[in-house]
C-alpha cells in the first residue's frame, strides 16, 4: 500500500463530530480498514477529538482541531491535535477502578488504549497532540 494522507480541520464545536465520523467513515473506506476494526477506530477517533474540543479548547470556536491520518504499509497513524493547554495522561483516573465506575467521564482515554495498538501523546506550547496507531496486520 501507498503512503496517504488525509487531513481534517474542524472548529472547537461539539456539533462538528458529525463531520468527524464521515471523515472517518470515508478513509477507512478508502484504505480498506476491515470492518471489525471499524467501530475502535471511530470511537477512538471521535473521543480523541472530543477531548480535544471540550477539555484543551474549552470549545472555543475560535480554536481548531486537526486531524491528520498517515498512512505508511499496514499502519495508520492519526494525529488529532488541540490548539489547549496540555494534560498529564497518568493523572487520568482507572475507570475500571470501584470508585470511578460510575463517574460520567474518564472512559475516553481507557477506550483509546483499548482498542487502538498504540496511543501516545505529544504535549507541546501549542497544544497537545493526541497520536493513534492502527496496525492492520492484526
Amino acid at each position: 500500500m501507498a503512503e496517504e494522507n488525509y487531513t481534517l480541520e474542524i472548529e472547537s464545536n461539539p456539533n462538528n463530530l458529525i463531520t468527524v465520523e464521515e471523515f472517518v467513515n470515508y478513509f477507512a473506506k478508502d484504505i480498506g480498514i476491515p470492518e471489525t476494526r471499524m467501530n475502535g477506530l471511530m470511537l477512538s477517533v471521535t473521543e480523541a477529538t472530543t477531548n480535544a474540543i471540550k477539555h484543551a479548547n474549552k470549545s472555543d470556536e475560535s480554536k481548531l482541531v486537526k486531524i491528520n491520518v498517515n498512512v505508511k504499509g499496514r499502519k495508520v497513524i492519526i494525529s488529532v491535535k488541540d490548539e489547549g493547554i496540555g494534560f498529564d495522561p497518568q493523572k487520568i483516573p482507572d475507570p475500571t477502578e470501584p470508585e470511578n465506575l460510575l463517574k460520567d467521564s474518564g472512559r475516553g482515554v481507557y477506550l483509546m488504549r483499548f482498542y487502538m495498538d498504540d496511543l501516545k501523546y505529544n504535549i507541546t506550547p501549542t497544544g497537545t497532540e493526541t497520536i493513534l496507531v492502527l496496525n492492520l496486520n492484526t
